[in-house]
């Protein structure tokens, strides 16, 4: 183990003012390309910044290293009940009721399942009257209701029920639902938004929001990352609405990060340690928080801090404790071992991590991202992975010509 040389810089006293920029409403991205390997790549390695297109990313990572992608798929988290006097409800799945991190299990529920969700003018559906919707299923009609059990903080328990009774929850959002854009793209989803926003690898369904980084990916650069001998591995973590929760406060410390569950599998953590002494990167921020969050779990077995067997939690401020640290290699050892003893295929954790400026980059050497909001958490891991010169890279976007946000364009970060 290696003594902290410093300890780290808490971000807390950080204020989201200095991480603001003018984004005109011109420069958002309401719809992607034809292609989706025909994006505008910005290359940031050694402070210098190049142009490029996702169709040559292949080119510029490193042979013989590892990309981490996150395969999580979206959800038809969005679904709309019309009133008996006319009006309509938006009711917004967020994640089971009660937690947990097998949304999978979840999607496969019959009959009946009680959700979190966000409810559009939720003032005019009253708690215990049921609103209905029937449209046309794979065997005929489907009838779907929900009705409000509680309001739980900013959200509410809905529990929904269905006929046929044999459907899956996931099928009834399949078929009554819709693909929920980010708030940033003002228009309604259309049907190319079913396939668009959705990565060609999405293979786990649990999330309310794509890893955007992903979307550029096609069959063909997968398939020149191999010829490259650029192993991809893959990751789960379910996107939760929180990634668009705004930072409202001034001082970071006054915000709350949110929560998501991340899985990986004992091949993929040994590729990590394999690697993590060579090159890694990290296709999109879902995918930089799980990997870091890693080092993290592999600190707690260092010093005996298991939780629960099986379920690992990784705090918001965990990087900022002053305490002993250990290499890259040494913490995902420990994660390894610990596999090994429990017999364990699959971790399975719960990370709030916010990574910001002051926070040590333990594992990825390189981020492929698209460019993010103003004042946003993302933006905050951006800045604490290449440091001020966030604002070059953001500038050069700008007055260049690159489409921001989910639909955007994206960049290649290379860490110093």
């Amino acid at each position: 183990m290696e003594p902290t040389p410093e300890k780290n810089s808490h971000p807390g006293t950080i204020a989201i003012s200095e991480y603001d920029y003018a984004l005109p409403e011109d420069r958002i991205a309401y719809y992607p390309l034809t292609e989706r390997e025909g994006s505008k790549l910005l290359v940031y390695r050694n402070k210098t910044i190049a142009e490029s297109r996702f169709r040559n990313i292949a080119d510029i990572i490193p042979g013989d290293s590892l990309v981490v992608l996150n395969n999580t798929k979206v959800m038809e988290a969005r679904l709309l009940f019309q009133k008996p006097t006319g009006g309509q409800i938006e009711i917004f799945c967020l994640e089971p009721d009660g937690g947990g991190p097998d949304i999978g299990r979840a999607m496969l529920e019959q009959k009946t399942a009680d959700w979190k969700c966000l409810v559009g003018k939720a003032a005019k559906w009253k708690p215990g009257a049921p609103l209905e919707k029937k449209i046309a299923g794979p065997d005929g009609a489907l009838i779907l209701r929900a009705i409000i059990l509680k309001k739980a903080g900013d959200h509410f328990i809905v529990r929904f029920s269905w006929f046929p009774e044999t459907l899956s929850f996931a099928e009834i959002l399949h078929w009554s639902g819709a693909i929920p854009l980010p708030p940033y793209i003002k228009r309604k989803p259309d049907a190319a938004d079913a396939e668009r926003y959705q990565t060609v690898y999405a293979q786990n369904l649990g999330s309310v929001a794509a890893p955007t980084a992903g979307l550029h990916f096609t069959p063909g650069i997968l398939q020149g990352l191999s010829a490259h001998r650029i192993r991809q591995d893959f990751i789960t973590l379910h996107v939760g609405a929180g990634t668009f929760k705004p930072v409202k406060s001034e001082r970071m410390q006054e915000h709350e990060m949110h929560a998501e569950y991340i899985e990986l599998s004992k091949s993929v953590v040994e590729n990590i340690y394999r690697f993590a002494d060579k090159h890694i990167t990290a296709v999109g921020t879902t995918s930089f928080r799980a990997v870091e969050s890693l080092y993290w779990i592999g600190l707690q077995l260092i010093a005996q801090k298991e939780t629960l067997p099986g379920l690992f939690t990784v705090g918001q401020w965990e990087p900022y404790q002053d305490r002993p640290r250990a290499s890259a290699k040494a913490s995902l050892e420990a994660v390894l071992t610990w596999m090994e003893k429990t017999g364990t295929d699959k971790l399975i954790a719960r990370t709030s991590l916010l990574i910001a400026p002051g926070c040590p980059i333990n594992i990825p050497h390189a981020l492929a991202t698209n460019f993010h909001q103003p004042r946003s958490t993302l933006l905050l891991l951006v800045a604490a992975f290449i440091g001020e010169d966030w604002k070059n890279v953001y500038s050069y976007a700008l007055e260049n010509g690159f489409r921001f946000l989910s639909y955007g364009d994206g960049c290649l970060l290379f860490r110093s």
